[in-house]
């Protein structure tokens, strides 16, 4: 059986990092794509956001960092996706993260990492090719 309706992504900033503009252009970015999206907003324990995916039937969890702690944050949300056996909602991010930090983070599990410069184009093209695909689209 499969899944229908649009594809469901919880954006989320994860730890301390008080910056959210970034979050909030993918956020409406993707929304304006036809997808859902639930921004869960600042200061997010790893906890909370992989709670939220799982209760909203995420099909994606976008996280936003700006403040250095992507290794540790973003890893912890893998682990607690893999406790919950629920590795089939697909990680990505974006923010400050230094070039040979991505190839550790894909290897925990990441899909994919965008850094500034990303545009929102490439990000919802990215959604939709490596997401499920919606049914009748």
């Amino acid at each position: 059986m499969g899944v229908t309706g649009p594809i469901r992504v919880v954006v989320a900033k994860p730890g301390l990092d008080g910056h959210d503009r970034g979050a909030k252009v993918i956020a409406r970015a993707l929304r304006d794509a036809g997808m859902e999206v639930i921004y869960t907003g600042l200061h997010q324990t790893p906890e909370q956001i992989v709670d939220t995916a799982i209760q909203e039937d995420a099909d994606a969890i976008g996280l936003s960092i700006l403040s250095g702690a992507h290794n540790t944050l973003f890893a912890k949300v893998i682990d607690l996706l893999r406790e919950r056996e629920a590795e089939d909602i697909l990680v990505f991010g974006g923010g400050i993260i230094p070039e040979e930090d991505i190839p550790p983070l894909k290897a925990k599990g990441v899909a994919e990492i965008f850094t500034p410069g990303a545009t929102t184009t490439a990000i919802v093209d990215w959604v939709r090719a490596n997401v499920r695909e919606p049914m009748g689209a």
